[in-house]
């Protein structure tokens, strides 16, 4: 990789991860008038308890934002590709730089540095980047997802099946980005650590309720 490669995925990685960590579901909250999220509902920064504590409209507001964040980076920085470096990168080398950005989005949202590294668990960003690397494996995941909280009514089950199947999608349709899917698919499996033990208990909370 050339040298401006290498800056090139420092630059990328780096505004990944600030654009990452523009919380949506905090500054949402704000605009509409209500508490942060991180002191009510489940306390976690996300749609889903967004959707508890303010209702539909801002639940879909902040899980756009979300994923938003996980498209942006990645698009910016394809856009530089093809038009500063175009025919200097190699595949794998273009794969490698769009996949750090798309991790880095994520620990944005996971880590946030703005808000004191309290972030959400990452689900609608990490959709956000997986349809922006494969728009077929992203499709996949989210039908998962969908067939599960549908199913089960459980929105952190149904994250936990998805990205569980994720490396599969990617591995199978776009293998390039196999490395980073399964990265991404541990952060947010991760991040989850507490909802399964809810889960496990019978104590997690279905998607509507108005508990934590």
């Amino acid at each position: 990789m050339p040298t401006e490669g290498y800056i090139l995925i420092i630059l990328s990685s780096l505004t990944s991860y600030l654009l990452g960590s523009v919380s949506t579901a905090i500054v949402v909250c704000k605009l509409l008038g209500y508490e942060d999220p991180r002191s009510q509902g489940s306390n976690n920064p996300g749609a889903t308890n967004v959707l508890r504590i303010a209702g539909k409209k801002a639940a879909l507001i902040t899980l756009a934002g979300d994923a938003i964040k996980g498209v942006i980076p990645i698009l910016i920085t394809a856009f530089i590709i093809k038009n500063v470096f175009n025919g200097l990168l190699s595949t794998a080398q273009i794969g490698d730089i769009l996949g750090c950005c798309g991790i880095f989005a994520c620990l944005g949202h996971l880590f946030p540095i703005y808000f004191k590294f309290e972030g959400g668990k990452g689900m609608a960003t990490s959709l956000g980047v997986a349809l922006t690397w494969s728009w077929p494996a992203g499709l996949s995941i989210i039908a998962t997802w969908i067939f599960i909280a549908a199913t089960t009514r459980y929105s952190s089950f149904a994250a936990l099946i998805s990205w569980l199947f994720a490396p599969i999608y990617v591995g199978l349709i776009q293998p390039e980005y196999l490395v980073y899917t399964l990265l991404l698919s541990c952060l947010v499996i991760y991040r989850h650590k507490e909802n399964i033990k809810r889960l496990l208990s019978g104590a997690e909370n279905k998607i509507g309720s108005k508990s934590g």
